[in-house]
């Protein structure tokens, strides 16, 4: 290499001095065995085809398809064949694309790599294979597509409990009993007969309001662990069903209040299924005031039971009415503290979801007026003033629960809140049924009611 380079540059450089051609020599050499010698990089080797795996789920199986199994590139063919059969298609499926080939379309993909033509497709027989069979292939091709066979659960079968579940029987339970507080402690006298009626309107009211309220929230529902087995939400009932029972319900249980109690009890029976269906359903998605919308319809059912026994709205029933409202709020916020993942997820604006403090703080005002609206019965003349005492107790029992929930919050404080209230108001209202002031009262139906809760109360006091 060295004498080439010495030829060559003593051939360009004649006529010049002995010592500038030696440097100039010398130089070129460098240069041109530099060049030589610098590492020439290697080609990075090309990518192994050991399989070309085609994605079989993607061809369209139609009647029409051209492709066949011969079209098909086995997988355990070589890589020069695969690259020679299909190169587009190796460029595709293992490197970027090759702008000297066409993309591969799986669809249409044919190659002309086989040694013989794909077969013609023959029709199909004119009758149909057995069910036995056509169930098989039609597993074996979802199998092969890589598609689940996605098959509805079959609805539950119908069941009359079915309705109990629409009516939500242990809340409607609840609120009769309420009801039946505020016919009892009503002054004047009583009759079963109106005591029926009135329990039998308000159970279709109440149970009305809970059908149309699940058929409103029934979407919502299905998003809530605590609501997501009810009975529109499992397909139970179809919403039109249930819908039509909620109105049907409704209108049976004013038209039997109306008729049979008195019109004023009618009115306040359907007020609270319009404010219960048409306007707290749909604010607990807009705003936290719909607590206090609910804790009214929890007002009214006492309300209704006084007024079905006088006829009247008076002090008495208002001062019930009140008493129900304050224990909503102490019963409910404990309530919806637990249930606060499950409300957040549904969209539900509730006081323990936006401002857990103001839920905590409303529990514990309520709770504390409850003292001064008891203490209003025996100053009023509805009960004796032995009341004022015992309620003090069961009233601090509930504030002590209420204080604990408000300073700490937590899921075990608002739970025994919960449970504290739900022991709270039953015993209230026998308390209120056994002080209750029986001072000119007169049965004309041979003194059912009366005699009975006046020798229980006589049997409590010995």
């Amino acid at each position: 290499m060295l004498t080439l380079i010495c030829r060559r540059q003593c051939c360009c450089t004649r006529g010049t001095s002995a010592a500038a051609a030696a440097a100039t020599v010398l130089s070129a050499s460098r240069s041109f065995s530099f060049k030589l010698l610098r590492p020439v990089p290697k080609p990075p080797p090309p990518r192994p085809v050991a399989s070309l795996r085609i994605p079989i789920r993607l061809v369209r199986r139609t009647a029409t398809s051209s492709i066949s199994a011969q079209s098909i590139l086995p997988l355990s063919s070589s890589p020069a064949a695969a690259v020679a059969a299909a190169p587009g298609a190796v460029d595709s499926l293992t490197g970027p694309p090759n702008p000297t080939h066409t993309p591969l379309n799986v669809e249409t993909f044919t190659t002309s790599a086989t040694t013989s033509p794909a077969p013609p497709l023959t029709p199909a027989s004119p009758s149909p294979p057995p069910l036995s069979s056509q169930s098989n292939s039609s597993n074996s091709s979802n199998a092969d597509d890589g598609i689940s066979d996605l098959r509805w659960r079959p609805a539950p079968d119908y069941t009359p409990s079915a309705y109990l579940e629409l009516s939500k029987a242990k809340l409607s339970a609840f609120v009769v009993l309420t009801a039946m507080a505020g016919y009892a402690v009503a002054p004047g006298a009583l009759s079963v007969s109106t005591l029926l009626w009135t329990t039998v309107g308000t159970a279709l009211c109440s149970g009305a309001a809970n059908a149309i309220n699940q058929w409103v929230e029934h979407p919502y529902d299905a998003q809530m662990s605590r609501t997501r087995n009810r009975v529109l939400v499992r397909h139970g009932l179809s919403p039109l069903h249930a819908f039509g029972a909620g109105v049907i319900g409704g209108a049976t249980g004013v038209g039997i209040l109306a008729h049979f109690v008195n019109p004023l009890t009618a009115f306040l029976g359907a007020t609270n299924l319009i404010l219960y269906t048409c306007v707290y359903t749909p604010m607990k998605r807009t705003s936290i005031a719909n607590t206090w919308v609910g804790a009214v319809v929890g007002a009214l059912p006492p309300m209704m039971g006084w007024a079905a026994a006088t006829g009247t709205m008076d002090l008495g029933g208002c001062v019930m009415g009140a008493i129900l409202y304050a224990w909503q709020f102490p019963h409910f916020n404990s309530l919806a503290w637990n249930l606060r993942p499950d409300y957040s997820k549904a969209g539900y604006r509730m006081m323990s979801v936006t401002n857990p403090a103001l839920n905590g703080r409303v529990s514990l005002r309520h709770s504390i007026a409850l003292f001064p609206l008891a203490w209003c019965l025996p100053y009023i003349g509805m009960t004796t003033p032995w009341f004022a005492l015992d309620s003090t107790i069961i009233n601090a029992y509930m504030a002590v629960k209420a204080y604990k929930f408000w300073k700490h919050p937590s899921d075990k404080t608002a739970r025994t809140l919960f449970f504290g209230s739900l022991v709270h108001l039953p015993v209230l209202l026998m308390l209120l049924m056994i002080h209750k002031n029986h001072r000119g009262e007169e049965d004309p139906e041979g003194g059912g009611v009366s005699d009975a809760i006046a020798k229980f109360r006589e049997w409590v006091s010995m």
